[in-house]
């Protein structure tokens, strides 16, 4: 599958559940820790409303840490945008080139996907990311995926139960391949997601 396309349609896709979201979920907790429905959907659009000059400055006043850049934009771009304007900046730039800086176009697709699971796995709106999408983004699990994510996978060996995917070596840890995604990505999970001896251990609190 082309990636550009599988990009434009989880933007579309993500949009049309944004628009659809009773008020009081946007201020719900994400798997994002500490971030809520509207932050994350700031954050994931930030990539969009901002110039490379004005990244460079957000980046700067930071000095340097790209984690706080990203967490005090998406709080205060939060706090300033409507939701309606939130959802629209995904469905109006579906087609967007932007990329995650230094990366590939698949890193693209994983900020989407990921982010829009980190909302809708703790909403528990049971959506389902296409499977095309997901094997893109499983091929590329590696051991630098964990180290960027900070992912400790060690002594599991995840398994998927409703694709033919596996990763690791250990204990076996089962559960829908787009959760497993989310825990190579760094994310714990609410209960009842995942099947295995140590899955208390990727369960959020």
């Amino acid at each position: 599958m082309d990636i550009r396309t599988a990009i434009a349609a989880e933007r579309r896709e993500l949009a049309a559940l944004l628009d659809g979201l009773p008020a009081d979920s946007w201020d719900a907790p994400t798997l994002c820790a500490g971030w809520r429905v509207r932050e994350v959907a700031a954050h994931m659009s930030l990539g969009f409303r901002y110039s490379f000059p004005r990244v460079a400055w957000e980046l700067a006043k930071a000095r340097g840490s790209l984690d706080r850049m990203t967490d005090r934009c998406a709080r205060r771009d939060a706090a300033v945008l409507s939701t309606d304007q939130l959802a629209a900046a995904l469905a109006d730039n579906a087609n967007h080139p932007w990329k995650p800086p230094t990366l590939g176009i698949e890193a693209a697709l994983g900020h989407d996907v990921v982010h829009g699971l980190d909302i809708s796995v703790a909403l528990g709106l049971g959506r389902r990311v296409p499977e095309d999408r997901l094997r893109i983004l499983l091929e590329g699990v590696d051991a630098r995926t964990l180290t960027f994510f900070g992912a400790d996978l060690d002594g599991v060996r995840l398994r998927a139960d409703d694709l033919d995917w596996t990763f690791g070596t250990g204990t076996p840890l089962t559960g829908a391949a787009q959760d497993l995604l989310l825990l190579a990505y760094g994310r714990r999970l609410p209960p009842g997601h995942l099947r295995g001896e140590r899955c208390d251990r990727f369960v959020a609190a």
